[in-house]
């Protein structure tokens, strides 16, 4: 487009060259773009909520209702890992908001070790949800055709728990209601674990682009918005933490 024609159009001829390349053709300013990008966040965030609010209810109804299976489901998680998982995602979220700040306050190095640390304590937890998914496994607790009954008919056969949880044997019938337990358990934790492999998944994008500066250059909305999501997932586990392992130790 020749100078003529873009002063006819009413645009400054060198527009194309104060054009940022982070904007969008189908957005008038940076300003807008960041509107409209913020707003999709938090209206994926609103879906979010409803979704795991869903299957929170579906919990809190189950538990009311066969609360012994509950009480007896949830000793046989280890609160250890449960709290060391807790307290590496703290930990991560503390790492992805100061990602936001070294983006805003274009520091690239410490974008790129915020981002890094945040994709390895993210890989930890996913390691240690492993270990304790294995748990569940040896003791033939994942719902299905293989599900065992054993840790709650006769409790002393699991000494670690029975050392902790001195409690009699469940009747067959609520017994069988734990299998709800882990049913929710691990589509609550899976799911949990499905948005943190998405998330590690971006991170690791953003890692790679932040070490051109794609994030240090005045435009921080894409790192701002992964962190909303970050802290979403790490605020889901927190309840998840409460729910699974904790209000249902005692009777």
């Amino acid at each position: 487009m020749s100078d003529s024609t873009a002063i006819a159009h009413g645009a400054p001829a060198d527009a194309h060259e104060e054009h940022p390349s982070y904007l969008r053709h189908h957005f008038n300013s940076v300003e807008q773009q960041s509107d409209a990008t913020n707003f999709a966040m938090w209206l994926f965030l609103l879906t979010e909520i409803m979704f795991f609010g869903g299957l929170f209810t579906a919990y809190l109804i189950y538990r009311n209702w066969y609360y012994p299976a509950f009480v007896a489901g949830s000793h046989q998680l280890n609160v250890v890992w449960g709290t060391l998982n807790t307290v590496v995602l703290i930990c991560s979220s503390f790492t992805m908001a100061m990602g936001v700040w070294c983006a805003e306050t274009r520091r690239r190095r410490g974008l790129v070790l915020c981002l890094s640390l945040t994709f390895i304590l993210g890989l930890c937890f996913l390691g240690i949800k492993g270990i304790e998914y294995r748990e569940k496994f040896e003791m033939h607790h994942v719902p299905g055709q293989h599900y065992s009954l054993q840790s709650f008919l006769d409790p002393q056969s699991n000494p670690e728990v029975y050392a902790e949880y001195h409690d009699k044997p469940l009747a067959l019938d609520m017994a069988r209601h734990t299998e709800i337990y882990f049913s929710l358990y691990f589509a609550l934790t899976g799911m949990h674990a499905l948005h943190m492999i998405i998330g590690i998944g971006i991170l690791g994008f953003m890692i790679y682009r932040a070490r051109d500066g794609a994030y240090t250059a005045g435009h921080t909305t894409f790192v701002e918005n992964f962190g909303y999501y970050w802290h979403f997932v790490d605020l889901v586990w927190i309840y998840l933490f409460a729910l699974l392992y904790l209000i249902s130790r005692h009777q």
